[in-house]
């Protein structure tokens, strides 16, 4: 403890040099800065982190069941009873997701199509991101949920009294070249609404429609391409995503929110971790502006160097004096940076 309180009255005590004083608050300074920089930048990463899932709850729901490599369920129906008896569940909904052609008013453009079954709600927010209109999932009313980026390309807008063209290619039967149009298949919907995600993968090119209807565009029965999972409050998502796994085996694959959007989360812990590494090697570098202080100090107090050897003291314990005082320095620094 001598060596901490002689370090102690060497960092506050005035110098007959000024110098000394004012290398010492730049040292300081240095590493409060870069101590400072470190916590705003990861906190500002960690608010995109928030933001990002905030933003993507509203689409993807807490837990998505599909098969690997993008196959369809063949018995959607079946496999949604399964899931829902599995303890947690709150609510389950199919979807189906395939490729369409979207013509609207002469305009047309290529679009991502995914069939919703009625109750969406209850798995997923994306009402609440409606902009224009309303969202409509009703199997009865054969209607469309139309992104931003839909609305603008085709000229789409909610009205009831316009008409929104989807188109795709027979999945099931012959084609007859004398009459190519027939190896199409078309569905006319109407436009309830547009929604915005301030996400590009989803204000591009995604339309949501009601799940008889993809269906029949499709030629599909009761096939679905995913499972929308929503948990109920008494339960965690990892004790579910557990429980649903167990019931249905190595065959399918059961992500949360952050599995389902595994690469735009991994793009930012990897942006975090090299700019904490850039932050770290700046703290690095600010922490060298001790050695110069220490030297500048150790010439200061030379004469009590001296008097300290006269009364007794090691070199160890002249070492733990300028050691603690450099450590007492970063310390404070960083206290006052945070």
């Amino acid at each position: 403890m001598l060596a901490l309180r002689i370090a102690l009255r060497y960092l506050f005590a005035k110098k007959s040099h000024a110098a000394v004083n004012i290398i010492s608050m730049i040292s300081m300074a240095g590493i409060a800065v870069a101590a400072m920089a470190m916590v705003c930048v990861l906190s500002v990463f960690n608010g995109f982190t928030d933001l990002a899932s905030s933003r993507l709850s509203a689409i993807d729901p807490e837990i998505k069941v599909t098969l690997p490599y993008g196959a369809v369920i063949a018995d959607g129906d079946s496999l949604s009873c399964i899931v829902a008896s599995v303890p947690g569940v709150a609510a389950v909904r199919q979807v189906l997701e395939q490729r369409a052609l979207a013509v609207s008013d002469g305009d047309q453009m290529p679009v991502k199509v995914r069939g919703i079954e009625e109750g969406y709600s209850d798995v997923s927010t994306l009402s609440e991101l409606v902009i224009d209109g309303e969202m409509v999932d009703s199997p009865s009313m054969n209607c469309a949920l139309l992104s931003v980026g839909v609305a603008i390309r085709t000229g789409a807008r909610p009205a009831y009294e316009s008409t929104f063209f989807l188109t795709v290619p027979r999945r099931l039967g012959r084609i007859n070249p004398a009459f190519p149009m027939a190896a199409f298949r078309t569905d006319t919907l109407v436009v309830s609404g547009v929604y915005q995600t301030n996400q590009g993968e989803y204000d591009e090119d995604l339309v949501f429609i009601p799940l008889r209807s993809a269906r029949t565009l499709f030629d599909y029965s009761t096939e679905a391409t995913s499972l929308d999972v929503a948990v109920d409050s008494g339960f965690s998502i990892p004790q579910v995503v557990d429980g649903i796994s167990s019931r249905l085996g190595d065959g399918y694959i059961v992500a949360d929110r952050l599995k389902q959007q595994e690469s735009s989360f991994r793009m930012i812990e990897i942006e975090k971790w090299i700019t904490f590494l850039m932050l770290l090697f700046v703290l690095v570098m600010a922490s060298f502006n001790i050695l110069s202080t220490m030297s500048m100090l150790i010439i200061e107090k030379e004469d009590n160097m001296r008097i300290l050897t006269s009364l007794g003291a090691s070199r160890g314990m002249l070492r733990r004096i300028f050691l603690e005082e450099g450590m007492l320095i970063a310390v404070m620094g960083g206290i006052i940076g945070v």
